[in-house]
């Protein structure tokens, strides 16, 4: 029987949990190794053994024990993170953290909407003592993505959301993702990208990780370029197949771990580019990566 052990611990290693990164580019480092960490222990696991185990050390203090500090803890995350409400992606676990490492906002499809911008905002105003680092993240197979994806291929199931004000709002907010992504593809890829075998899985992955970095493009415009912390916005879209954070980005074959959106229109281009060209997409197109394993 394979197992996959993962313990928090309160206990003398806890000063170690205490730390937090002195900038954003720490930030990301934290949680980019964090993320290796987890998924290397699905690696493990497959070894003869059969057994993977790891610890997250924790301080008491995040629960409010020990010292004059007892009773309930003060925030101090290191990163606020926007990601969907789904529940196969769970946050703090993927990253190897504990409490009070993360400052969460779910919502489907990790859309910016009044709510997840107020959240944030409050963030970057109240935590900014120890904030480095927003990330907006999406994941692979989203429901609410795919529900846009299907609308724009079959405008006719748009009716069946008439009398569904709320889903409706949370499609029509991603429609202007989705239908930029499917011109992109025809642009770069040409007209016959529709008659590849795995399009619609496709169009799917990549109106995902454009809607992740255009959150972040727009949270880093808005919100993050006031800061005078040196927050930084990042995106990264999470691979439920492979537990894992993937992000193409320009000027670069690196695709893993968190990634810096693009800073004008001409950088979203080739963002574009990359992601379409990144090989992920191409096995996704050509029908040799099935929708099970994106």
């Amino acid at each position: 029987m394979k197992t996959v052990e993962l313990t928090y611990r309160c206990g003398d290693d806890a000063a170690v949990a205490e730390a937090r990164p002195v900038d954003a580019d720490a930030a990301r480092r934290r949680m980019d190794e964090g993320n290796w960490a987890f998924a290397d222990l699905f690696v493990q696991v497959e070894a003869p053994a059969g057994v993977a185990r790891r610890v997250i050390p924790i301080s008491g203090q995040d629960f409010g024990l020990g010292g004059a500090s007892a009773g309930a803890p003060s925030q101090r995350p290191y990163a606020a993170v926007l990601g969907c409400a789904d529940a196969r992606v769970p946050i703090e676990l993927i990253f190897n953290e504990g409490p009070n490492d993360l400052f969460v906002v779910r919502v489907a499809g990790n859309t910016l909407g009044d709510d997840v911008r107020g959240s944030l905002k409050y963030a970057l105003e109240h935590l900014g003592a120890s904030l480095k680092l927003i990330v907006v993240l999406g994941h692979s197979r989203c429901g609410a993505v795919t529900a846009a994806v299907d609308v724009f291929l079959d405008p006719s199931g748009y009716l069946a959301l008439a009398g569904k004000h709320s889903i409706r709002g949370l499609v029509d907010r991603l429609q202007v993702v989705v239908q930029a992504s499917a011109r992109r593809m025809e642009a770069v890829l040409g007209r016959d990208v529709v008659q590849q075998p795995g399009y619609r899985h496709a169009l799917i992955e990549v109106a995902v990780v454009t809607n992740a970095a255009l959150a972040a493009h727009t949270l880093q415009c808005e919100m993050v370029g006031e800061a005078a912390s040196g927050v930084e916005a990042t995106y990264g879209v999470y691979l439920l197949s492979e537990r894992s954070v993937w992000a193409p980005r320009c000027g670069s074959a690196e695709e893993s771990g968190l990634a810096r959106p693009p800073t004008d229109p001409s950088g979203f281009g080739d963002f574009s580019d990359a992601v379409l060209r990144s090989a992920r997409i191409q096995a996704i197109l050509a029908g040799t990566r099935s929708a099970s394993g994106v």
